[in-house]
């Protein structure tokens, strides 16, 4: 079987492209994209293409340790505070949507070559 270079392209921009979305429309995609990421990184962390890999750890790095960060300090926002809320959203748009295009640019700059996988047969 062989997995190709523009799928490996596609799958490794996968986390960054729903990060920005993810954090562009926090309700509901953000919500959601909390959930569908844990899925994508599934997917694609151990993909047989080891960039695929690489990439999706790091964006998966980057949102949850932010996201994280961002939802520990709101705690500490008195509630219906709502101009707090809107500055740590935009705090966390700020770090997280220009490192994730950076990425998005360094995973089209690189060549993806195809990989062959070797299927085992069953006994």
């Amino acid at each position: 079987m062989v997995v190709s270079g523009a799928s490996a392209r596609k799958a490794a921009a996968m986390f960054n492209i729903g990060n920005i979305i993810g954090i562009a429309v926090p309700v509901p995609l953000g919500l959601l994209w909390l959930g569908i990421s844990m899925v994508v990184y599934a997917m694609n962390r151990h993909h047989p293409n080891p960039r695929v890999g690489h990439y999706t750890q790091q964006a998966a790095y980057r949102f949850y340790g932010i996201t994280g960060f961002f939802v520990a300090a709101g705690a500490f926002i008195p509630r219906g505070d709502w101009q707090l809320y809107a500055l740590a959203w935009a705090g966390a748009a700020a770090i997280l949507v220009p490192w994730s295009l950076i990425d998005l640019a360094r995973i089209r700059r690189e060549t993806w070559e195809d990989v062959t996988i070797d299927e085992e047969q069953p006994s």
